[in-house]
């Protein structure tokens, strides 16, 4: 073509300056990018106007040159590549800080801002009535009593708080292999459940179901004589618990064991007893055995006693797992997902969002929020714009639901 025969003519090795209907290119480049500067060059010059938009006028040599821009004496640049063509034309397509150029337009531009009724606050609770116990790796967070639990939960309540997990809390002489006190009329979560119920009816209570906080051993089923998770004893205790939980006025079950066919056997538990069949699971389907559950573990005296859990909580690396493990447990009747930790975890998050019609929660675990809150007191970081722009980004993958111990504050921060 005459596009190439022209363009070929200029391409040559080494630098070079040529001069090609009216404007210089200085280049050390190759000839096939030289041949489309040049063809952008032949298309803009067989038109009526210059590459800059400006009308064109003839030289006397017969040359197409900008009638506004053609000035001898400006100065010529030396890059490996310029082009010049006077001032910078965007086009109006390409405009954007227009459309963010306010607060109200830049909350256009998002996902819909988080409601107070998305957060879940997790708390932790204890066998006794009146205790306010601060967390040493959670700063502002804290062990409450079930009656102290009312009283700070109220004022939650009124800001419009959506709902609360909660963790038991039990001494280290009540456990044993089968964590007994988990169901116990008098252990901690039955209790908080009661009154809760009862005092803050207007209150999504949500009652994580494990065993780790009340054996004996800290892991999260029945063991056999080696150590290893028995995991058929481990669902049908798991769904014992669950069901016991739903009787004393949990309206979510939240099995985090991570046992195999715990979704379908508590659902199962649930549906076969009319007066609780209505309650929901939300299943831990993506939990992955992280480093950010060190401060939950002290709070909740929950450590394993030897060994770790990376043989049922899914390996940091093992995105297909974590999605494989979400369908199973949706297709067995989890009505939420959750995937655990969330900040280190989105693309599994963006993931389900795109292949399941389940809504997805999300876990801002311990060590999340310690990770934050200390580097907020050092002075690294302001919390409130930090803690905005990760629950966003939770948001922002496909999270309809944000588990935080941020909930308080995000009560106050929420436009």
């Amino acid at each position: 073509s005459e596009v190439a025969r022209v363009g070929a003519k200029f391409a040559k090795k080494g630098k070079q300056r040529s001069r090609f209907l009216g404007q210089t290119v200085s280049c050390h480049v190759s000839a096939p990018l030289q041949l489309c500067v040049c063809a952008i060059m032949w298309s803009n010059a067989s038109s009526d106007s210059s590459t800059c938009g400006a009308p064109v006028k003839r030289t006397e040599e017969g040359r197409s040159v900008c009638s506004t821009h053609d000035d001898p004496k400006r100065s010529r640049g030396s890059g490996d590549l310029s082009v010049e063509r006077g001032p910078l034309q965007i086009p109006s397509r390409h405009r954007l800080q227009a459309g963010f150029s306010g607060s109200l337009l830049r909350s256009w531009q998002g996902v819909p801002p988080l409601q107070p009724s998305n957060l879940v606050f997790p708390v932790f609770v204890v066998d006794q009535e009146e205790l306010k116990e601060e967390i040493r790796t959670m700063p502002g967070q804290f062990r409450f009593g079930y009656k102290t639990l009312v009283r700070e939960l109220s004022s939650l309540v009124e800001k419009g708080l959506g709902g609360v997990m909660i963790f038991g809390v039990v001494e280290g002489g009540l456990k044993d292999e089968r964590g007994t006190c988990a169901d116990s009329l008098d252990g901690p979560v039955i209790k908080a459940l009661q009154i809760l119920k009862r005092e803050l009816p207007q209150l999504l209570l949500v009652a994580d179901v494990c065993l780790c906080e009340y054996t004996n051993h800290g892991h999260c089923g029945i063991l056999d004589q080696s150590g290893r998770v028995i995991n058929k004893c481990s669902v049908d205790r798991i769904a014992e618990i669950a069901v016991a939980y739903a009787r004393a006025g949990a309206d979510v079950l939240a099995p985090s064991d991570m046992s195999e066919g715990r979704v379908m056997q508590i659902k199962k538990r649930l549906l076969a007893d009319s007066e609780i069949a209505h309650k929901a699971v939300m299943s831990y389907s993506a939990k992955f055995a992280s480093a950010f559950y060190g401060p939950f573990r002290e709070a909740a005296g929950s450590a394993p006693s030897f060994g770790d859990r990376k043989c049922y909580q899914l390996p940091p690396e093992a995105r297909t797992l974590g999605i494989r493990a979400s369908l199973r447990d949706a297709e067995e009747g989890a009505d939420f997902l959750m995937v655990k930790p969330a900040s280190h975890y989105l693309d599994v998050v963006k993931a389900l969002h795109d292949r399941v019609d389940v809504p997805l929660a999300v876990y801002q675990v311990s060590g999340e929020y310690a990770m934050l809150k200390f580097a907020s007191e050092a002075g690294a970081l302001d919390l409130r714009t930090a803690v905005l722009e990760s629950v966003a980004s939770m948001q922002r993958a496909g999270a309809s639901v944000v588990i935080t111990y941020f909930a308080p504050e995000l009560l106050d921060w929420l436009p």
